[in-house]
């Protein structure tokens, strides 16, 4: 197996993330000290949290239709309704293609951006602003190269996607600036590339919907959520704009760093595919609701980025200990964001059995996905909007495609 395939897989992740956090807590770590004693506040905080947002119980998985949910707004039965009557697989590559353009739009879009839904009068910012101005995006046909056919997303449709006419969808101006927009569509068009020189899974089209059929074409009526994220990172990792490769092999989001131990070329490289583990999150949904079971869900790994590892931060479990942390203006690559991002991972392991023992509810009740939802996300942006008006604790200088 090659060095890139090795650091493709969630074993990897949470392997090498529980290496630097035992290093963090054996005090060995110039950036973090680890307080475990915050670890069971937090999770009372979470818990606490997910009985207000989910009296009923009923947690759904942490994913992109939340946001296409966002105002009280049923955008799935929108979509529904506008594709018509047509088969489960239709209706899944459909609500796939949609899911992974808006997650490939959906990186940190800075404090001053927001979208105004003309439907409903409302308007979202950050994540959900995202999801809905990429919806609407999508159902107005900016992703596919046929007008006939508007409900899609294919290779041709995004390779003439420029950031004029992204920005126009998602509404941004001189008064409305969007974090990242050049880096955002020019993630499109490489995601248009790489469908297009993978037939095999995308087809001749080059629809990402094609993920349906290549991983149905087995039978069996089930999917293992791993195999998912597998095929996404094997077929798509070329389009990251990180230049993080091994012999020539995209890695995609894996970064360096000194103290993590590894086989071979693979050493000191801490991989966390958040993107791609987001996006495998958000394709849950459509195989379940096209009647195919999905199996191995915590498999997945907790997502490292800043309202989860923000909450660790904000609820004392993790310590900065740079002076400047606060202040400084952080690269993704920078050791300490790569080890606040592993310690993320890591802790967030050791976080869900706890708020699943506040519930009462077992891991099958409540998997990794739904603590998320619940959750670790949700308190994360609780605490950031309760100290800081809403802004993450750290500083990262984003080109739109990681944070």
């Amino acid at each position: 197996m090659s060095a890139a395939r090795l650091l493709r897989s969630t074993t990897a992740v949470r392997a090498r993330a529980r290496q630097l956090l035992a290093r963090a807590r054996e005090g060995a770590s110039e950036h973090f000290v680890v307080s475990g004693t915050a670890l069971a506040g937090a999770a009372r905080s979470v818990a606490q949290l997910t009985r207000e947002r989910y009296p009923d119980g009923r947690i759904p998985y942490h994913s992109r239709w939340r946001h296409f949910e966002a105002g009280g707004v049923d955008r799935r039965a929108l979509l529904d309704a506008a594709l018509g009557d047509v088969d489960a697989a239709t209706r899944a590559r459909a609500q796939i293609d949609l899911v992974v353009v808006s997650v490939l739009l959906d990186a940190g879009a800075g404090a001053d951006w927001s979208y105004r839904e003309a439907a409903s009068g409302q308007r979202f910012a950050r994540s959900e602003g995202l999801g809905v101005a990429s919806f609407h995006a999508f159902l107005a046909g900016l992703f596919s190269s046929d007008p006939q056919r508007p409900l899609r997303v294919d290779a041709a449709g995004l390779s003439a996607v420029t950031a004029d006419r992204l920005a126009t969808a998602l509404q941004v101006g001189g008064g409305n600036p969007l974090v990242g927009l050049e880096g955002r569509a020019a993630l499109l068009r490489r995601l248009g590339e790489a469908l297009a020189a993978q037939p095999a899974v995308f087809g001749a089209q080059g629809r990402p919907g094609g993920l349906f059929d290549a991983l149905t074409a087995q039978g069996g009526g089930a999917v293992a959520a791993h195999d998912i994220l597998v095929l996404l990172l094997d077929t798509l990792s070329g389009i990251w704009p990180a230049q993080n490769t091994i012999d020539g092999e995209p890695l995609g989001d894996c970064w360096r760093h000194p103290a993590v131990a590894g086989e071979g070329l693979t050493a000191g490289w801490m991989p966390f595919h958040k993107l791609s583990q987001w996006l495998t999150y958000s394709l849950l949904e459509p195989f379940e609701w096209a009647g195919v079971r999905v199996t191995g869900l915590d498999a997945l790994t907790g997502l490292p980025e800043y309202r989860n590892g923000g909450l660790l931060i904000d609820a004392g479990v993790l310590r900065p200990l740079p002076p400047d942390w606060a202040t400084r203006a952080w690269q993704a690559g920078d050791t300490f964001i790569v080890e606040w991002r592993a310690l993320t991972v890591a802790l967030l392991d050791e976080l869900a059995p706890l708020v699943r023992a506040e519930l009462d509810l077992s891991e099958q009740q409540m998997p990794l996905a739904c603590v998320l939802e619940g959750g670790t996300w949700a308190a994360g942006r609780l605490l950031a909007q309760r100290q800081r008006g809403g802004l993450p604790p750290l500083n990262i200088v984003s080109d739109g495609t990681v944070f």
